[in-house]
């Protein structure tokens, strides 16, 4: 069957349609994207008119692909930005009766377990205990266990988006801004490090996103066009020569940085603010990108409660 699964992020919109079936690797078919970064238009905590309307005009978009595309099914859900938005009962009810999307809210305990789930399945039980970071635009997720849910997950407030918006006006951003802001990442992370530590070192370290693949690939690793199965990894050495390095550069900089798009451009640095704290803090010297995330997490969830056929 093919199925379709609507991201409502807090960077982009991204509709994925996947031929699928109970025990089968969900293969691609097509993707729909668009840039919004949800979590750099909310105006003191809430997602103004025009955000408001350019998400129902890129829904609408989303849900035609996916009707040209012949899904069967929509899962669509929605993470951080509207999560966390004072008015999200109001976009939420706006969204339904404007697209017809029922949009899901996943808490941030929820988005963890399913991104957990996909690196399990990705990398499988020969991997042991894993330890899965990801960093999206709104939060941080964090999860530790050895089975397909974990033992531990915590969604923390410090997407690249949000905390950029917040905390890094400045373009290159004032010095001062980003000590603040490292300060700010490593005291939230430090207060839970205890409750992950506690269930004994990880057997695997593994980081998803968007954010981690693109500071792997200016950290040398491998291309995308290269394929999935490429081994990348980010080493924390090499995330410590880039963020002092990001740290001086413009935005326009950045975005001729290798693997880096115009959209994440601006983010990047706090985004490499929060993965080398949560590296240095989990005692992580390098982490392994895994290619699921997710999207894939919430497809393989419905899969398991289809019957086989």
């Amino acid at each position: 069957m093919r199925l379709g699964v609507l991201d409502v992020g807090s960077n982009t919109v991204h509709m994925l349609a996947v031929d699928a079936h109970p025990g089968a690797r969900p293969l691609p078919a097509h993707s729909y994207k668009v840039e919004l970064r949800l979590a750099e238009l909310l105006d003191d905590g809430a997602i103004g008119a025009d955000g408001i309307d350019r998400l129902i005009e890129t829904i609408d978009g989303a849900v035609q692909a996916a009707e040209d595309q012949g899904c069967e099914q929509l899962l669509p859900f929605a993470t951080s930005a509207v999560r966390g938005a004072s008015n999200a009962d109001a976009v939420l009810t706006r969204v339904r009766e404007e697209t017809g999307v029922d949009l899901q809210v996943l808490t941030g305990e929820e988005e963890a377990r399913l991104t957990f789930l996909a690196a399990r399945r990705w990398f499988g039980w020969s991997a042991g205990k894993l330890l899965v970071l990801d960093i999206g635009g709104g939060s941080l997720e964090i999860a530790y266990g050895i089975d397909e849910e974990p033992d531990k997950a915590r969604s923390l407030p410090l997407g690249a988006g949000r905390l950029t918006a917040a905390m890094l006006p400045g373009d290159p951003p004032d010095p001062q801004d980003v000590k603040a802001l490292r300060r700010h990442v490593r005291t939230e992370i430090a207060r839970t490090v205890g409750e992950f530590t506690r269930h004994g070192r990880p057997d695997h370290i593994v980081a998803t996103s968007k954010t981690f693949r693109q500071l792997a690939r200016i950290a040398g690793a491998a291309r995308s066009a290269e394929g999935l199965y490429v081994q990348r990894e980010l080493s924390l050495n090499s995330l410590r020569e880039w963020v002092p390095k990001l740290a001086t550069m413009t935005v326009e900089q950045r975005r001729h940085l290798p693997g880096v798009s115009e959209g994440r451009a601006r983010q990047l640095l706090a985004g490499a603010l929060v993965a080398e704290g949560a590296m240095e803090l989990f005692g992580a010297q390098a982490v392994e990108i895994c290619p699921w995330a997710l999207r894939e997490g919430v497809i393989l969830r419905r899969l398991d409660h289809l019957p086989a056929s």
